[in-house]
């Protein structure tokens, strides 16, 4: 998360960690290698756990994501494969993606066809988060790209005690940097409330008890992408889960929405040391397919929507795995002098020829 605020620090930002960790998590069960060794450290995988193990506990997460679902509480989790029909997807890679995210397969003429195959995989988000994101990838991204994996998110939660709407007004907001602005204020009171590290947070229950929103304001004159320590967040999390102290507290309204200006998520990962997977030199994604080369891509959109009943929010997040055949060098052509040919000799430096020769005769000469 940080690295990508650094690349957007005066952006409104809204992510998934989540829909992000699955798309690059099925890349991992076909990585091997160094490639695999550098994902798990992103991915903070747990060291030495077998994929066997690594498997089960993923299929776990996904079993844990459906419970989610209850009275007021509405969330749809998919993940997805979508492969070119023109190359080989092992056996082995297609019943581990299945077993640890229930992953569904899909052909797509990611070769032949990039806009048909870029229609259809856009389709599928749409529909898995509801219409909220409906662009992910495009024809353009596609160009080399023999498998692609795809993770939705859908939420639509109510509060356990919603906001009153007319209680709802208008307040200053000052943005960092720049000047105050007037925004709509949702206003409550008997939240649970913690500290901790100069850290503040007000948690926010929605209906059933399963889910919770933190709201964490940083201390005064922070950067605009600071983080709570990791000390922090364990003691603020404690304090709030023994219940705290009780606030009140006034809450912007937001509808925040960067499913088309997040995009390829490259630059953050490489800094995170997931270089080598994107790297056609040195990747190792054997696992998956003889004919997979490396990561060509990994694109993120999500929506956030804030308001006095609840929270709506979608997310998805697609990883673009390169065919091995699109980074071959291209053929070798092979040219037999056996007629008369030219030569000639130029400076590097300057362009200029410096020697011109027509070569009639070879045995002449």
């Amino acid at each position: 998360m940080r690295a990508w605020c650094a690349q957007n620090p005066a952006q409104n930002l809204v992510f998934s960690p989540s829909t992000l960790a699955s798309a690059l998590g099925m890349a991992y069960l076909g990585a091997r290698g160094a490639t695999a060794s550098a994902m798990a450290r992103v991915l903070d995988l747990p060291p030495g756990t077998s994929r066997v193990a690594l498997e089960a506990e993923l299929q776990a997460r996904v079993e844990a994501l459906g419970r989610l679902n209850g009275p007021g509480v509405t969330l749809g989790a998919s993940d997805q494969m979508w492969a070119d029909p023109t190359l080989t997807t092992l056996r082995s890679y297609l019943n581990a993606v299945a077993t640890g995210y229930h992953a569904g397969v899909a052909q797509a003429p990611l070769g032949t066809d990039p806009a048909k195959a870029a229609a259809e995989i856009n389709q599928a988000i749409s529909a898995a988060t509801h219409g909220h994101i409906s662009q992910l990838v495009n024809a353009s991204m596609l160009d080399g790209i023999g498998w692609v994996l795809t993770s939705a998110l859908y939420l639509n939660a109510k509060w356990a005690t919603p906001f009153d709407p007319v209680k709802t007004q208008l307040g200053p907001f000052a943005p960092a940097g720049a000047k105050p602005v007037r925004v709509k204020f949702m206003n409550g009171d008997a939240f649970r409330y913690a500290s901790g590290g100069g850290w503040q947070a007000v948690s926010l229950p929605y209906q059933g008890g399963k889910l919770t929103m933190t709201a964490l304001p940083p201390p005064p004159a922070s950067a605009s992408c600071a983080l709570p320590s990791q000390a922090s967040l364990t003691s603020i999390t404690r304090s709030l889960d023994g219940h705290g102290a009780v606030a009140n507290m006034s809450l912007p309204r937001v509808s925040l929405d960067t499913a088309g200006g997040v995009g390829d998520m490259k630059a953050a990962l490489d800094q995170l040391g997931m270089a080598v997977a994107f790297s056609p030199r040195d990747a190792d994604f054997t696992g998956l397919s003889p004919q997979a080369c490396c990561i060509g891509f990994v694109q993120q959109a999500a929506t956030l929507q804030v308001g006095e009943k609840g929270t709506v929010g979608a997310a998805a997040a697609a990883a673009g795995m390169v065919a091995a055949a699109a980074m071959a060098p291209r053929p070798t052509v092979t040219i037999t002098f056996n007629r008369p040919y030219l030569l000639l000799v130029t400076a590097k430096a300057t362009g200029e020829p410096l020697f011109l020769a027509k070569v009639g005769n070879p045995a002449a000469s």
